[in-house]
């Protein structure tokens, strides 16, 4: 992730320049992030608020039984440190650039500078909470409640291209399929018979250590339409 001075995308495309005062506006930095960014670690100590204005981010974390759960996938308007910025604690769960975009944030300080006062903004805020707690608390019960082949077929349409299931990934090559299974919260073996079953289906192509969608169709029914988005 690094800062830059120009944006194809622009905080008016999402309403931001309603809910923020100009002062705030005048101080917000846009950044780039590329594939496998990791934009905040569980545990770290934000200081800025990132809004997400284009791509995809990954949100998952670790379990009390140390298995790795993916709560969501998400897409603009992502906020990340909303309720880091609220509450004043550690980052909650890992989040992580799927794809190219933009972010653009402000930190915690300019926000209690300027916005503490802005009734606009803490709607704002309070609604985006209020829903954040909501989706992902039901994304948590999914990846438990649903069997590791729907995981993983929802996991390959969320990482694919906007859903075209076009894309190769460095992440679906084998030498990563450990840490694959990892956050799927199964074990590899288990991991490496659901990939070659999905082969035998049709579903997916494994050639040269990677893995490509062959059948999206197939796929998005074995998703049982896509449990992380």
């Amino acid at each position: 992730m690094r800062e830059v001075t120009d944006c194809p995308v622009g905080i008016e495309d999402y309403d931001l320049d309603k809910v923020f005062t100009k002062e705030t506006i005048r101080r917000l930095s846009y950044f780039k992030i590329n594939q496998g960014d990791i934009i905040c670690v569980k545990g770290d100590k934000l200081d800025h608020m990132y809004f997400l204005l284009s791509g995809k981010i990954k949100i998952h974390t670790i379990s009390p039984e140390g298995k790795g759960l993916i709560l969501r996938f998400k897409t603009p308007m992502a906020i990340i440190g909303d309720v880091e910025y609220i509450q004043g604690t550690e980052v909650f769960h890992t989040v992580e650039a799927v794809t190219e975009g933009f972010l653009v944030g402000v930190s915690f300080q300019k926000l209690r500078t300027y916005e503490r006062q802005n009734t606009k903004f803490l709607e704002f805020l309070l609604e985006v909470i209020s829903n954040k707690f909501y989706t992902e608390s039901h994304a948590s019960t999914l990846n438990m409640l649903y069997p590791a082949d729907v995981r993983l077929a929802s996991y390959l349409l969320s990482i694919s291209d906007d859903g075209k299931g076009s894309m190769f990934h460095e992440e679906m090559r084998t030498s990563n399929l450990q840490e694959f299974a990892d956050v799927m919260g199964t074990s590899y073996r288990h991991l490496n018979r659901i990939l070659s079953s999905f082969h035998q289906k049709g579903i997916i192509e494994r050639k040269r250590g990677s893995i490509k969608i062959k059948d999206l169709d197939l796929l998005r029914e074995k998703a049982n339409g896509n449990i992380y988005e």
